[in-house]
């Protein structure tokens, strides 16, 4: 396609101006998987502060009802849930000077 002066592109095959709202716009920005990427991790420390060994029929482990393991991580996976369908939600605002 050729860019023209007036910000519109033309279309090799029949050579007619398209314009900028004729033009295919993806649902998600490179923004989305960005944010997406960083719920993503949000999600995995929120599982890795739930890890931890359990208790044996030898032996009790009161670890297992530490705060870490019971609330703090199960808290900070499930903002990064949250945070995730924020992340494919959100649509960036476009500029009015850049028309």
């Amino acid at each position: 396609m050729k860019k023209n002066i007036n910000n519109s592109r033309t279309d090799s095959k029949n050579s007619r101006l398209i314009s900028p709202e004729e033009r295919i716009s993806f649902p998600l920005t490179r923004l989305n998987f960005i944010l997406m990427a960083i719920a993503g991790a949000v999600i995995i420390i929120g599982f890795l502060l739930m890890l931890g060994s359990g208790s044996t029929v030898e032996e009790f482990n009161p670890d297992i009802f530490s705060t870490r393991r019971i609330v703090v991580g199960p808290t900070i996976a499930f903002l990064g849930f949250l945070f995730m369908g924020f992340a494919i939600i959100y649509r960036p605002r476009k500029n009015k000077k850049s028309e």
